[in-house]
């Protein structure tokens, strides 16, 4: 019988399969210990594509090995094999075993890996049995001493992975952070005393001394005035200790939401924005890498024992006679030794600079206002490069083309000039940040250098009008780093854009004529046909158009199951997701003014029941607060408050969407208005972006957001059509639904009924309502109409934030989580910030311990 595989395929497999999966194992692992670490700061699918493929082949690649291996045990050598060339393959399946311990940068991919813990340990099991059985097939041997301890090196690698998953897995997290049992005050006992007083005729009574609900220590001084980057470190490990509880849904004492309400309360914007950074990158390397086993003293000794056995196996293989073994396999095995003692340095090196080392090193001080002692000093100075950084970039200009290139110019000075500027004259550096943060006209952008950032710093938009009309989201910050300025000045400078756009301009023309080419044959043939059955009457054209219809039809039914290929496994959705998302810098502006609005809210929660009435409001709040007591500022607070309380949080949602994108192209920013303007175009469309790219995450509120969405466009489109106009103008787009009018009870659900869902003209309506703010009576006296635009924004970005509050408290803490490991979202902050102000439904215990007194006397 034939062999299916020829003997030459065969015999280079036989001997290169082993080697070559040895050397691609390596590799993943040198891949996974650099790359594994970005996924938090970046959400690009084909980074966490890699990613995601490198951490599944890794575990087969081990595996697949170690079976080959042991299946070529006890085998004869091959004419021409060196005779103790097995020897030297049981050398190798320990480093398989150290292989499957996985680097420090990565235990789980998602939060259900960490689930898996036990499947981890019988692997470990079966794994150790597979080194047993081929160490034992290879005795006698002479490498035995550095094939033990590799061996031990392995054990503990795989050991470590799977005690991090276990601890990650939420029933142990959540075991971790429940406290000792309290049984409470001896009930029985004070009962027994009582009766027995009683007995005795004493005048006894039982009185009740409540713990009051406030902090113990609320006049003393809670922080520095100036919090380093030390500092920034220390409180956010203390709260991520008694915060990571949200994880799995604890509950959450009244003594320490007073406690982090009074210290975030007293914080400025950009200092707590640092502090829930570092805090939700505690978070992320507590549940997806090995930080909690190894940053303990346990931990340390055996990361050392593990790189002393590496090391005293490469020497004790350096002074082994090699003459009975392979070239190549003995260059083979140098690699895989020296390979895992990088592996280990590099670990080290990065375990040195962690956020972990830092607080582990240096507690906090015992009273705030103590002075920084040398050490603190070197510890904060090493912090300054990992620390948030900020850049200047001028948002608004009347021209556009004008506010990019003198944006391009500042980047180049403050990404060169201006840090070695500071770096020589530091006590400058402060007065600098606060000339630019007086320019309205500018806003402060984060931009932190990749590689130290702990999360991907970047909003992300998707827009509803801007996908129906297939345009491509642009940036309103169109920040770059060095690399790209560099790679922008190199394609200037040798004109290279002019030959790429020479090139679009070419294809497009082809693709043109192409298409009235088409159009031209395919009329011409359908004459011809026309006119060839007329001269002869034995053709029948129907076959004929029949013949030409399933010709084409075949055609169209590949492209068919194309489609449906590529919507079952959800390539079409991402591929959506990439063409109509764009991703901007969160700015500090931006955060400021949600940071003031959850500030100012609450302030307005005392207690638990008040604290979940604050989080529930979503634009109500804000609408509320519109100015005025006229009887027309009423009748227009009730039209306003329709849009959020009489609608579901998705159609809601949607309305304001569709209303703020519609105000933002029709109206032209001031310079009053335009922070706010940009803050409610900003996060209209990262809610968007929420409801239809995340629905995992939103999967709370979200409801038929899909279904409404997909109603809206189709509305749209088939609007656009009738009105003729073209792809890629929104404006006039915009301009086209503002000026659809309606009377007054015609509202959209009475034309069309409630079967489509579609809310396009809705925030037509509600747009046209906003606009009224500008004219209010309150307004109109001594004011301009720049001041009224101005109250409008202002109006609507407080609606914004609040929607975004709402979803935050609202969507699943483990959703929150799963965010970390794809780059982080800026509603998680929103989250983890409202927590920190107690609002939400985390805090529900509203007394302490309630302590009877038994009391003697008249």
């Amino acid at each position: 019988m034939a062999n299916a595989i020829p003997k030459p395929i065969r015999d280079i497999w036989d001997a290169w399969s082993i080697r070559t999966t040895l050397i691609f194992s390596l590799s993943l692992q040198m891949f996974l210990i650099f790359f594994a670490p970005q996924r938090k700061r970046t959400s690009r699918k084909v980074l966490l594509s890699l990613i995601w493929s490198a951490y599944l082949l890794a575990d087969w690649a081990a595996n697949f090995a170690a079976g080959q291996i042991s299946d070529s045990q006890g085998d004869d050598p091959e004419p021409g094999e060196p005779k103790k060339n097995n020897k030297l393959l049981a050398f190798w399946v320990p480093f398989l075993l150290l292989h499957l311990g996985g680097p420090d940068t990565i235990t789980a991919l998602a939060l259900e890996d960490n689930e898996l813990w036990l499947r981890h340990l019988l692997g470990l099991a079966f794994q150790a049995i597979a080194t047993v059985y081929v160490f034992l097939q290879s005795l006698p041997n002479d490498l035995w001493k550095p094939i033990l301890l590799v061996s031990v090196t392995g054990v503990i690698k795989y050991v470590e992975r799977t005690l991090a998953l276990y601890l990650a897995s939420l029933d142990k997290f959540k075991d971790s952070m429940i406290q000792r049992p309290d049984p409470g005050p001896n009930y029985a006992k004070l009962m027994e005393e009582y009766a027995a007083k009683k007995v005795m005729k004493m005048p006894t009574q039982i009185i009740k001394i409540e713990e009051p609900e406030k902090d113990p220590k609320a006049g003393a001084k809670v922080k520095p005035d100036d919090l380093t980057e030390l500092n920034i470190l220390q409180y956010a490990y203390k709260y991520f200790n008694i915060f990571k509880g949200l994880v799995v849904d604890l509950i959450f004492t009244f003594q320490q939401r007073a406690e982090s309400k009074r210290f975030f309360s007293e914080l400025k914007a950009g200092e707590a924005l640092r502090i829930l950074e570092v805090e939700l990158n505690f978070i992320y390397e507590a549940l997806y890498t090995k930080a909690e086993i190894l940053h303990n003293l346990i931990g340390v000794i055996f990361r050392f024992i593990a790189l002393g056995c590496l090391i005293a196996a490469l020497r004790i293989f350096q002074y082994t006679e090699k003459k009975d073994y392979g070239g190549f396999d003995v260059g083979l095995t140098y690699a895989l030794l020296i390979g895992g003692i990088a592996l280990d340095c590099i670990a080290l090196v990065m375990f040195c600079l962690s956020d972990w080392t830092f607080v582990r090193l240096r507690k906090m001080k015992d009273e705030v206002d103590d002075p920084d002692t040398n050490f603190d000093k070197f510890l904060n100075w090493i912090l300054g490069a990992k620390g948030l950084k900020t850049a200047k970039y001028r948002c608004f200009s009347a021209n556009d083309k004008t506010c990019h290139e003198v944006n391009n110019k500042l980047n180049w000075f403050d990404k060169i000039i201006k840090p070695i500027l500071i770096f020589l004259r530091l006590k400058k550096e402060e007065e600098s940040v606060k000339k630019d943060r007086k320019d309205k006209t500018c806003h402060e952008v984060l931009n932190t250098f990749f590689m130290v950032r702990r999360w991907s710093e970047y909003v992300h938009a998707h827009n509803l009008l801007e996908y129906c009309l297939w345009i491509t989201p642009k940036r309103i910050h169109h920040t770059k780093g060095f690399i790209h300025m560099s790679i922008d000045w190199f394609i200037a400078f040798f004109r290279i854009g002019y030959v790429f756009k020479a090139i679009g301009k070419a294809i497009a023309f082809c693709f043109h004529g192409v298409k009235q080419a088409v159009h031209f044959v395919y009329k011409w043939f359908d004459n011809k046909i026309s006119l060839l059955c007329k001269n002869k009457n034995w053709l029948k054209e129907d076959y004929i158009r029949s013949w030409i219809y399933w010709t084409f039809f075949l055609a169209h039914l590949l492209g068919y199951l194309i489609r449906k290929f590529m919507d079952f496994f959800g390539i079409q959705a991402q591929l959506e997701e990439v063409i109509f998302t764009s991703s901007d810098r969160l700015t500090l502006d931006l955060w400021e003014h949600i940071f003031g609005e959850v500030l100012k809210k609450s302030r307005f929660a005392d207690d638990s029941e008040s604290a979940m009435r604050v989080s529930s409001a979503r634009g109500d709040w804000s609408l509320r607060d519109i100015q005025g007591e006229e009887r027309e500022t009423e009748k227009k607070r009730e039209k306003l408050l329709r849009y959020v309380m009489e609608m579901d949080y998705d159609q809601s949602l949607l309305v304001w969407h569709i209303a703020t994108e519609l105000l933002y192209q029709s109206e032209h920013g001031t310079e009053e208005s335009h922070s706010d303007r940009e803050f409610s175009k900003i996060l209209s469309d990262y809610m968007m972006y929420l409801m239809m790219m995340q629905p995992t995450l939103m999967s709370a509120v979200v409801g038929i957001g899909k279904i409404r969405f997909r109603d809206t466009c189709e509305e749209a489109k088939r609007f656009f059509d009738r009105r003729h106009i073209e792809y890629r103008d929104i404006k006039k787009a915009s301009e086209a639904i503002l000026s659809v009018t309606a009377p007054a009870k015609a509202e959209p659900i009475d034309v069309k009924g409630d079967r489509s869902k579609s809310v396009l003209f809705d925030g037509s309506m509600l747009a046209k309502e906003l606009k009224g703010l500008k004219e209010l009576p309150e307004l109109k006296d001594g004011l301009k109409k720049a001041k009224g635009e101005a109250y409008m924004w202002e109006v609507v970005s407080k609606v914004w934030v609040e929607l975004l509050s709402y979803a935050a408290t609202k969507c699943g803490a483990i959703e929150h989580a799963a965010q970390l490991s794809k780059g982080g979202e800026l509603i998680s902050f929103v989250w983890l910030l409202m927590a920190h102000f107690g609002l939400g439904d985390q805090f529900q215990i509203n007394q302490g311990d309630a302590r009877a007194k038994l009391v003697i006397g008249k």
